[in-house]
């Protein structure tokens, strides 16, 4: 007598549908790649309806082209080309995800842009552009998904999945002088998180933040000094970060939640929270300049020049 073979395991995300925002190209697509192949229902999104090639034939908007390599691969995934910066578009794309798929479980938020310039130089619409896409728009798509996770733990009666995937930046960590509103963006977007991972936690939502480095067209500036190998998997290839994204969508990363991570190149490295180097009491009623001045003058007499709140020392992190 013959046994039947068993079926293959279930697919870690098998049954839970994603938003990854900005997926059209590098990260973001390969980030959807990553959780479709995990089993996930993707949509994909991305500013931008089709438009022409360089020979004038109609292309597809690269939403689109996305959501076709996924189902092309067997998996499921929709185009949604909405700019997620606006309000009421986020909530379409949530709202387009529920009517799909029944419910929201993974959020992964990654759109963004640069408008690289020295603080003195930049432009009131530099700034706002960069502050809108990355912070506004991180914001709006988690207003959303956190209001249908609460309202579906209301009308359980307890906890609900799911999973938010934050973007940010070194460009935060070890501060970037040519990018004061990238920097500040990011920065925001770790408050955003640590606040969010707070106030969802009861619902069973889990948030945190990755810093990736990778290769993509909105970096290609940033990293067009660096050559690619002759063979192998670029160490800043968006793929190094997409399995990090699988891995905290999935129901295997219950407990991590409120965290930063920095991946790029095959390494992984968890961020330690801010902790009080110092503390100085004043031995009046407050403080006056002079007792100030006695303190923290002698305090900072040492510290090397150049040193920072920004931690530098994390551009230095590879893969041993």
């Amino acid at each position: 007598m013959s046994l039947s073979p068993s079926p293959p395991p279930p697919l870690p995300l098998e049954g839970l549908s994603a938003i990854v925002t900005g997926a059209g190209r590098g990260l973001g697509r390969a980030e959807a790649l990553e959780l479709a192949r995990l089993g996930a229902a993707v949509v994909v999104n991305d500013y931008g309806q089709p438009g022409r090639d360089g020979s004038g034939e109609a292309s597809t908007a690269p939403a689109e082209q996305v959501a076709a390599e996924i189902r092309a691969a067997g998996g499921t995934a929709l185009a949604h080309t909405g700019d997620v910066a606006d309000f009421h578009q986020a909530r379409q794309l949530t709202e387009l995800t529920v009517a799909e798929f029944g419910k929201l479980d993974i959020l992964v938020n990654n759109a963004g842009i640069l408008r690289d310039r020295m603080v003195f130089s930049m432009t009131e619409n530099e700034w706002d552009a960069v502050i809108r896409v990355h912070l506004k728009g991180h914001f709006n798509t988690t207003h959303f998904a956190a209001a249908h996770w609460r309202e579906r733990s209301k009308a359980t009666g307890g906890p609900v999945y799911g999973r938010i995937v934050n973007t940010s930046s070194e460009a935060f960590l070890a501060g970037s002088a040519g990018q004061p509103n990238y920097a500040a963006a990011k920065g925001g977007i770790v408050g955003l998180t640590t606040s969010t991972a707070l106030a969802l936690a009861k619902y069973g939502v889990t948030t945190n933040v990755i810093c990736p480095r990778a290769r993509t067209r909105m970096t290609e500036d940033v990293f067009n000094g660096l050559a690619r190998p002759d063979d192998g998997l670029d160490p800043l290839a968006p793929e190094h970060v997409a399995p990090l994204v699988g891995y905290l969508a999935s129901p295997a990363a219950a407990r991590v939640n409120g965290q930063l991570l920095v991946v790029h190149g095959g390494m992984v490295a968890v961020v330690e929270r801010p902790r009080v180097a110092a503390k100085f009491d004043s031995k009046q009623d407050t403080f006056s300049y002079d007792e100030l001045d006695a303190l923290l003058t002698p305090h900072y007499a040492g510290r090397p020049d150049g040193e920072t709140f920004a931690a530098a020392e994390v551009l230095g992190l590879k893969r041993e």
